[in-house]
């Protein structure tokens, strides 16, 4: 089995609920020092999936550089369209859903996100992430365009109100488009492992059926009951060990664990308010993988790795 840890490197606030054009600062990259140990005890390279503003912060360049350069970190992209120029008023308020973005503003976005990593960095991001889970079938196009061979936007089992829907999507890597047998994008989901596939199929048709707004809710509320995740934010020790002892035992061919960075920092999320909670965040994901190398085989890779290696397709 195939480990990714998949890190959104990003600004300060966003768990505050603003959604500022100019965010408060990125002095939390710093933070991803506590992680050291999964690199160096466990033989795992981060992936890190930056922002425009992470880019372009001079400190927090130093901080990705080192991971790079140090314990052989991938740097990938991260688009917060909400703060990432050009900007246009839209009559929603922040965050505006991927799809009311006209595509030539998001293609603009994309190109600067790319460009400030490029400069700031001295790489060309080849894994992505949208921000808020957001994937849209823009994406699909737009993102083999931008260089792109990754994306890890989709977490099954979930459903935002107004958000898109791939609440039925695999669990396991699949390429972009499904209908291909290898397609010009490599989708790595955040890990959901559901308790009872058929209860969630059911699920799922029993909220196709429902006024839109209540399926939506149904979907958005379900997952608390229907899944285990290892993402160690959302869920406690033993729901992550259970999420990967699930999809181990369905043959399932790689883990895909996310953090933010903001979440290392106490107070950056509402969950991890002191150094003691963040202490206790570190630690669990410390018996974590000490849990996953001793249950049995794991190599731990990056995304664009995960791109390159044969089987997948």
């Amino acid at each position: 089995m195939k480990l990714v840890i998949s890190i959104d490197v990003e600004e300060e606030g966003l768990f505050s609920g603003e959604y500022a054009r100019t965010p408060l600062g990125v002095s939390n990259v710093a933070q991803l020092q506590r992680l050291e140990f999964i690199p160096r005890e466990f033989g795992v390279p981060l992936t890190l999936l930056a922002t425009y503003h992470v880019a372009r912060d001079p400190a927090a360049r130093e901080v990705l550089k080192y991971w790079r350069d140090r314990y052989g970190a991938e740097i990938g992209a991260h688009l917060h369209p909400w703060n990432t120029p050009p900007f246009i008023d839209l009559p929603d308020q922040e965050p505006v859903r991927l799809g009311k973005i006209p595509l030539p503003v998001l293609r603009e976005k994309l190109v600067n996100l790319v460009s400030a990593i490029q400069k700031g960095l001295g790489v060309t991001p080849r894994s992505f992430r949208m921000g808020r889970f957001d994937w849209g079938p823009q994406l699909e196009s737009l993102l083999p365009e931008m260089g792109f061979q990754v994306d890890s936007s989709m977490v099954p089992l979930t459903q935002k109100v107004g958000g898109p829907d791939y609440f039925l999507a695999s669990s396991d890597p699949f390429w972009l488009p499904e209908e291909a047998a290898i397609g010009t994008l490599l989708e790595v989901p955040v890990t959901m492992a559901p308790l009872c596939p058929a209860t969630a199929r059911l699920i799922y048709r029993i909220s196709s059926v429902l006024p839109q707004v209540w399926g939506e809710r149904l979907r958005d509320w379900s997952h608390f009951v229907l899944a285990a995740g290892i993402h160690p934010v959302w869920f406690p020790l033993p729901s992550m060990r259970l999420a990967a002892h699930l999809h181990r035992r369905r043959e399932g061919r790689v883990l895909n664990l996310f953090l933010h960075s903001t979440e290392l920092a106490p107070g950056g999320n509402p969950e991890v308010p002191t150094e003691a909670a963040v202490d206790k965040l570190v630690s669990k994901i410390r018996a974590f993988l000490t849990w996953l190398q001793k249950t049995g085989p794991v190599q731990g890779v990056t995304l664009s790795e995960l791109y390159e290696m044969e089987g997948l397709s």
